[in-house]
């Protein structure tokens, strides 16, 4: 069972992922994920015209008419949203914190998927896998997904990026659409990601709260990790320690793009104060345009 409140929120996020689906992100999704390829359909009789290497040999060796192989492109995906939900996602200025974020803007890509008829799978992790549901398709399916997300509460504080990463390749053989969404403050998960993204089609969705990059004047106040507990005096009173920690907001974003840039991995980077849906048809525009 699931509170009236926790199924009227989901109920909101069917209705305008739907509405945003249609309007906005019609044949952008499609467009831009591919499936695994040409699959072997069938084997006919050679016309004139035929390409000769689709030949199967074997069958006009044995029939002494030739015979070609027809193939169909494949195009059903699974899509597996890899969703950080540690201690650092439960902090918001702004009306939505950022694990509730990540939250819809996977149940936006989630539908998506299922209008195309692909499989959606969920894997949540802190510092270590919390939650596996493997991949379906439907939509039943996908509001599970995107109940369990809302509703999740997870036992750990910290975040093990490296040890959500080996876990897919535990369970997933085939290749998949991965969105690996999280605020990336951990270390050490560049060299697996690496491994990961030649095998997968890996998407990092990075997510910010605007008080990560900006500071407003409000004196002294005290900044605490959610992950470990440190606290930290700030006194934002200051001009130059506002600015110096704006540009450090600046330069540790930069440095995510230039990561993930040298692994040849996709990036959408998603503020909480903004609309995310604008910088999404821009990631599969310019997605399209490369492929």
């Amino acid at each position: 069972m699931i509170s009236e409140e926790l199924a009227k929120k989901i109920r909101i996020i069917q209705i305008t992922t739907r509405k945003v689906i249609n309007d906005v992100l019609a044949g952008e999704y499609e467009s831009v994920f591919k499936g695994r390829g040409m699959e072997f359909d069938e084997v006919r009789e050679y016309m004139p015209g035929d390409d000769v290497r689709t030949i199967d040999w074997n069958v006009t060796a044995r029939t002494g008419h030739p015979y070609v192989k027809r193939f169909v492109e494949e195009r059903e995906l699974t899509v597996i949203f890899i969703v950080d939900l540690s201690a650092s996602g439960e902090f918001g200025s702004v009306d939505k914190l950022k694990n509730e974020v990540a939250a819809e803007f996977c149940a936006l890509l989630a539908f998506s998927a299922v209008k195309n008829n692909d499989k959606v799978g969920l894997i949540v992790f802190t510092d270590q896998v919390e939650m596996f549901i493997p991949p379906k398709k439907g939509t039943s399916h996908v509001l599970r997904v995107i109940r369990e997300l809302l509703n999740f509460k997870p036992r750990q504080a910290q975040t093990d990026i490296v040890g959500a990463l080996d876990f897919l390749g535990k369970v997933t053989s085939k290749k998949a659409v991965v969105f690996l969404v999280s605020d990336f403050q951990a270390e050490g998960f560049e060299k697996t990601m690496r491994v990961i993204s030649k095998r997968h089609d890996l998407v990092a969705v990075t997510i910010v709260d605007p008080r990560e990059v900006r500071l407003p004047n409000a004196g002294l106040i005290e900044l605490e990790d959610a992950e470990t507990g440190e606290i930290v005096l700030i006194d934002t009173a200051s001009v130059g320690v506002r600015g110096r920690y704006e540009r450090l907001g600046r330069e540790q974003s930069e440095r995510f793009k230039q990561l993930f840039a040298s692994m040849d991995v996709d990036q959408i980077e998603v503020m909480t104060d903004r609309d995310y849906v604008p910088r999404l048809v821009q990631f599969f525009r310019t997605r399209e345009r490369r492929y």
